[in-house]
């Protein structure tokens, strides 16, 4: 795994031994940038069950102001760790260590991203908790985006009951993206 394009580009990333994670694939990574990058920069960008953070250091690349990873896991934490230290971005980066309904709660009042990306364990429901904790907390900017990486069979029928709308579904072999806004006008291609 590698950053695809911008400030680190080329870099290798360290990944997790095992199937504990499920790191997004190179061309599914720059065919999501490639959606977002017109409105990459300068943007605040929270990246959650961040893995080895190789999301959130893509966007750190391309230009993102911020980005705030949030994880649990002990080793993917040092991975998060190496690779910042590796692409020179952990000046930008912040990285929290727990539980992401904790971490959210933590941000909350505190803190508005452009952009907040998930990629929970498939088929568990996180992206539903966390969806409905993002709906009233004030964490996502008016115009700001929350993507989701999910398997294909994701349920996402619920999204309006809790003030959403669905802007973009983007299928590839195994899962899929989600792009969400509070009411259709985040930013997207």
């Amino acid at each position: 795994m590698r950053v695809i394009a911008g400030s680190a580009k080329r870099i290798q990333l360290k990944t997790l031994d095992g199937f504990d994670t499920r790191p997004t694939t190179d061309r599914s990574k720059e065919t999501l940038f490639n959606m977002i990058a017109p409105y990459l920069c300068k943007s605040r960008f929270l990246d959650l069950f961040s893995g080895s953070g190789a999301i959130g250091i893509e966007a750190l690349s391309r230009g993102a102001a911020e980005v705030v990873f949030a994880e649990q896991n002990p080793a993917a934490l040092e991975c998060i760790r190496t690779n910042l230290a590796n692409t020179r971005l952990t000046e930008q980066a912040e990285v929290y260590s727990g539980d992401v309904m904790a971490t959210l709660m933590k941000l909350s009042g505190r803190r508005k991203f452009d952009y907040i990306f998930m990629d929970p364990p498939y088929n568990q429901n996180w992206e539903k908790k966390v969806l409905e904790y993002l709906a009233e907390s004030g964490l996502l900017e008016e115009q700001g985006t929350i993507i989701v990486e999910a398997s294909r069979e994701t349920d996402f029928s619920y999204l309006e009951n809790w003030g959403y709308v669905l802007m973009k579904r983007k299928e590839y072999k195994t899962n899929v993206h989600i792009f969400i806004g509070l009411d259709g006008s985040g930013q997207i291609c």
